[in-house]
C-alpha cells in the first residue's frame, strides 16, 4: 500500500496470497471511506490480472473498475471505485 492507501502492490505474490491480500484491503479502505483505489498486479502473463479481475466482478463492495491508463500502470493495474 503506498503512503496516501490509494493503492495496492500485489507483486511477488501467489494467486491466493494476492486475492487474500486484496479483500483485506478493499474491506479496510472501504471502512475508511475511500471510494477509489488502484490494485497493481504487473503485466507479467496475465494471469494475476484475470484472477483480481473476476474476484472484483463479485466482491460486494466494488461498484466498478476498469483497466488502468497508461499513466495509471497501464496494463499493469485496475482503478476500483467502492460501492457508497
Amino acid at each position: 500500500m503506498d503512503f496516501l492507501g490509494l493503492e495496492l502492490d500485489l507483486h511477488r505474490l501467489t494467486t491466493d496470497e494476492a486475492l487474500c491480500k486484496m479483500d483485506d484491503y478493499l474491506n479496510e479502505v472501504y471502512q475508511t471511506g475511500l471510494h477509489s483505489v488502484r490494485i497493481v498486479h504487473g503485466k507479467g502473463t496475465g494471469t494475476l490480472r484475470l484472477a483480481v479481475r473476476r474476484e472484483l466482478k463479485r466482491h460486494p463492495l466494488v461498484k466498478s473498475f476498469r483497466p488502468a491508463f497508461s499513466f495509471e500502470g497501464g496494463d499493469g493495474a485496475t482503478v476500483v471505485e467502492l460501492t457508497d
